[in-house]
């Protein structure tokens, strides 16, 4: 079966939105991105009906297994964090509304699983993306990329266990920034 993720990379101004199928043996195919955005001059409420009625015309149209959504996480810049949290909430609702599952996933985890290391710069996420999706050309604006990213990251630890196992059968056909993710997931769950 063919996993489809909408990924959403949230803010106000610019709110990153891909969609990905994803089969089992992890390859992945682009449906669709883009990203919504609003004016910082429209009146808060305003700006979030714009990306609530954008991201219910999503769901309904690519009608996604699964909603990957960046987890919001402390910033120096408190109205960034806000206006992001308030753009996540909007998009978890819409999902649940339909009951879609929503999976949150950390900024640093979308990068090792897409390029293997947890510090990479967006220009690296974006090659990786590009590669991944074996697209012609990378997709733009970066939002667009990192909601890809979300997409991806997602379907792949869907398939943890032994559909990402690092040794052993199947472990052959893992990328390396896959092997990578997979044998940090697998650290982090021992740590606990």
């Amino acid at each position: 079966m063919t996993l489809r993720v909408l990924g959403v990379d949230p803010g106000l101004t610019r709110c990153g939105i891909g969609v990905v199928d994803v089969e089992k043996n992890r390859r992945a195919t682009m449906v669709a991105f883009g990203v919504v955005g609003t004016s910082p001059d429209e009146s808060l409420d305003q700006r979030l009906l714009v990306i609530a009625t954008s991201i219910d015309d999503w769901l309904d149209k690519y009608q996604p297994h699964v909603l990957a959504v960046e987890r919001v996480f402390s910033q120096l810049n408190v109205s960034t964090v806000m206006g992001v949290a308030q753009a996540s909430g909007v998009v978890i609702a819409a999902a649940a509304r339909r009951g879609i599952p929503v999976a949150l996933h950390t900024p640093s985890e979308v990068k090792a699983a897409v390029t293997g290391s947890g510090t990479s710069n967006k220009d690296a996420v974006t090659k990786l993306v590009t590669k991944i999706l074996r697209l012609d050309a990378p997709p733009r604006p970066a939002d667009a990329a990192d909601a890809l990213a979300l997409a991806i990251t997602h379907a792949w630890r869907a398939g943890s266990g032994a559909a990402v196992a690092t040794t052993g059968p199947g472990s052959q056909s893992l990328t390396p920034a896959q092997r990578a993710w997979a044998d940090a997931e697998a650290k982090a769950r021992r740590a606990r």
